[in-house]
């Protein structure tokens, strides 16, 4: 049985619950505010662990007056790196000696738009700019672990200069890659022509920009002959890969010098079905980057997919069925 009392205690307890109720939601506030993340990489017994602590995912929640962040905020890793590499094709007639030519610039046939993966874009002023710091073309850069050279870490689009400087989207800057400052493999590669990868690993940082210059003799490169020796000593980077097999070949099957024969007789521009006819633009079979691809006729792309082939260090019989190889393993 209920009695008045009770019931007094009852209603005094119901109406201090919606007192204080009242009170904290009306008072009660949360701040807006983030724990900063943290993490690190390691190496112990040939195995590399690279570790955050915190949440990747971010997000602002509101109702009312009340905002939530959930997650952690931190800047993402980041390490700078000054590449150098020199492409064969540009310095094979060079209007400056050991300088790249920079015709598909001068020609407006450079895009704007990467042709790699990531599709990155840059302001078109970029190449504007003149003399050795002309922008030849895009170049793709790769960083791959330090205890398995296949395991891609990170990669990105970049644009190298005629003097071979690697630079970020800017034209002028060194490159930003989003990774853990730490030891990687590094890997240059080009639309055509064959990578190189370093034949060990390189220890990058946050705080100051590291050099690595594939145009260097001295400058190690994973595999044999991965580069080709230029007249004044520099290396460069094959020429020749016209499908972005991993390979240059002259005859045999699959060969590199058929893709730009089928190209050139299949271009809508080539009304004669001429062998010898110019394709014109931003092409894959423009093997010297001159703005032209052509699989026969005077100052033709397959004669250096020949030359190549016939002046490769290993290619000890002088064999015009000779495959040139990357030496760059795939990745994973």
């Amino acid at each position: 049985m209920i009695t008045k009392k009770n019931q007094f205690m009852r209603t005094l307890l119901i109406i201090l619950i919606i007192l204080c109720f009242t009170k904290f939601s009306n008072a009660q506030t949360i701040e807006k505010f983030s724990i900063d993340s943290g993490g690190d990489s390691a190496i112990a017994g040939g195995i590399e662990v690279l570790y955050t602590i915190g949440e990747v995912n971010v997000q602002e929640l509101s109702a009312g007056t009340i905002q939530v962040s959930e997650g952690f905020i931190n800047a993402p890793f980041r390490v700078l790196i000054d590449p150098k590499v020199f492409l064969q094709g540009p310095l094979l007639n060079p209007s400056t000696p050991n300088i790249m030519n920079d015709i598909l610039r001068e020609d407006a046939k450079l895009p704007t738009t990467s042709p790699y993966a990531d599709g990155a874009t840059v302001n078109g002023a970029v190449f504007s700019v003149t003399g050795n710091d002309a922008i030849v073309d895009w170049i793709w850069l790769e960083l791959r672990a330090a205890n398995d050279n296949t395991k891609l870490i990170n990669a990105r689009s970049a644009l190298v200069q005629r003097d071979g400087d690697v630079v970020d989207f800017d034209g002028i800057s060194g490159v930003i890659m989003q990774a853990a400052p730490t030891s990687y493999y590094v890997v240059v590669k080009h639309r055509n022509h064959l990578g190189a990868m370093s034949s060990a690993t390189i220890g990058l940082s946050d705080g100051a920009t590291t050099v690595v210059d594939f145009t260097d003799s001295a400058f190690t490169t994973f595999g044999s002959f991965a580069r080709t020796q230029l007249g004044n000593g520099s290396m460069a980077l094959w020429a020749g890969d016209t499908n972005s097999s991993g390979q240059i070949k002259f005859s045999g099957s699959g060969n590199s010098t058929n893709v730009i024969k089928d190209f050139v007789l299949a271009d809508p521009a080539n009304g004669f079905n001429s062998v010898t006819f110019a394709s014109s633009g931003y092409l894959d079979i423009d093997i010297d980057l001159n703005g032209f691809g052509k699989f026969s006729g005077s100052g033709n792309d397959s004669n250096i997919i020949k030359d190549n082939v016939l002046a490769h260090p290993a290619n000890g019989f002088g064999s015009v069925t000779y495959t040139i190889s990357s030496t760059v393993p795939p990745n994973n």
